[in-house]
């Protein structure tokens, strides 16, 4: 770090010298690893430039359809690039999808029918799919148990790997499951994401004992960190947010579906309704923004992970247990940190707030957040509400206070945040 950038750190946000000192350390450990997600960034920004240029979009696709929106080209015209970059047979792209957990929820009210079995093979679910399941402390109203489907959970052993056996027993004994739930990310677990060999290995042991049944992963925080998806490997249907990898920092709001066609088209009669699907929905002028933020995914996504990466090391320099460790191949953006302290986790996400560039002057508190049964704490000083591609950290305010960090539209950025939040743990 140059003597500058030093100073003015010290100047403006008290870095003190030891927290320094581990960020030179931290770089320089990191290095070898940034090399290999440059070659991943790079091959991802070719498969989504040659996308574009085979649906050859033009400006004619910035849309701004009203109304019904019957005819969108660049609505329409962006699901085959997706389809084209995921590989597979179809694909729905709308802003209208008010957050991931929404299109996750289409994805599965659409696929699943009353008497139906969904099953989990990757232990709880992300919390805020707890409502839509029905498997919350709540009433469940409106959830897939109150219209009848089943819902049946696997988790995964010591050591974060399947439980094949439990899995095979499952699948052989209740011929009442259509899906197999699959969550790449480590959601506010304690394990590590799943890696693309991870989902083929499994996806081929679910078909080959019951090929019929769906197997669905949920892409959130995944998406352009691999030189391959999971519908690449033999995944029927992904569903994910714009305002987390794939929409590059870009997309104002939004989610996607892709896959096999009969299970999008499924999917799109729950975001509309049965005979419309996607072919309704006005995009009231946001398309450009849309494609501009897939054609920017492969970078920022990439910056993110480094982000993640040199926190990974410089906290596990200061002392905290980190998931995953720096040198582990990564499959999410998420970097989870474990304090075992309340309130050195609440300092710490306080630290991230004040190097946002947004709101950088408040203090985030925990709080009763919707979807959540613990109160969270979020910081999420970001251009988009909730963006967790721009750098953020949020926890779920329980034993054992572990702090979950995403995000960064640019390292340099990332690594000011953490450096900050760091000393405000540390001092």
């Amino acid at each position: 770090m140059i003597d500058l950038t030093k100073k003015q750190l010290s100047k403006t946000y008290s870095i003190s010298d030891r927290t320094i000192e581990l960020y030179e350390q931290a770089i320089d450990d990191i290095k070898e690893q940034f090399a290999i997600y440059d070659e991943i960034r790079e091959y991802n920004q070719l498969k989504v430039l040659s996308a574009l240029q085979a649906e050859r979009i033009s400006d004619s696709h910035f849309t701004n359809s009203s109304g019904y929106g019957y005819g969108d080209i660049g609505r329409d015209s962006l699901d085959k690039v997706y389809a084209r970059v995921f590989n597979c047979e179809s694909a729905l792209v709308r802003p209208h999808f008010v957050n991931g957990t929404h299109a996750l929820g289409a994805a599965l009210f659409g696929n699943l029918r009353p008497g139906d079995t969904m099953i989990s093979i990757c232990g709880t679910p992300y919390d805020t799919l707890h409502n839509v399941i029905g498997i919350s402390d709540k009433k469940n109203i409106g959830s897939l148990r109150e219209y009848g489907v089943n819902y049946k959970q696997i988790d995964l052993t010591s050591d974060g790997g399947f439980n094949f056996d439990k899995i095979k027993v499952e699948l052989e004994s209740d011929k009442s499951i259509k899906l197999v739930h699959i969550q790449r990310s480590t959601g506010y677990g304690w394990r590590k994401a799943l890696l693309i060999s991870d989902i083929k290995e499994i996806i081929n042991f679910v078909k080959n004992i019951r090929p019929e049944v769906i197997c669905f992963v949920d892409n959130c925080y995944g998406e352009f960190l691999d030189t391959q998806e999971p519908t690449d490997v033999g995944a029927d249907l992904v569903a994910g947010s714009l305002i987390k990898n794939i929409g590059g920092g870009i997309a104002p709001t939004g989610g996607y579906i892709a896959g096999k066609e009969e299970y999008v088209t499924q999917a799109s009669y729950r975001l509309t309704v049965p005979g419309i699907g996607g072919e309704c929905g006005s995009t009231f002028g946001v398309m450009r923004l849309l494609y501009q933020g897939l054609f920017l995914a492969p970078q920022v996504a990439i910056e993110a992970v480094k982000g993640a990466l040199f926190c990974a090391r410089i906290m596990e320099l200061a002392g905290f247990e980190v998931l995953p460790k720096y040198t582990d191949k990564r499959s999410d953006i998420i970097q989870a940190i474990k304090f075992n302290d309340k309130e050195k986790l609440i300092n710490f996400c306080k630290g991230i707030q004040l190097g946002s560039p947004i709101d950088s002057f408040v203090q985030c508190e925990p709080w009763d957040m919707p979807g959540y049964t613990d109160q969270v704490i979020m910081a999420a000083g970001a251009f988009i509400q909730g963006s967790s591609i721009e750098l953020s950290a949020d926890a779920p305010i329980r034993e054992p206070y572990i702090a979950y960090l995403q995000g960064g539209l640019t390292f340099d950025h990332a690594k000011i945040g953490i450096l900050i939040a760091l000393s405000k743990v540390i001092g």
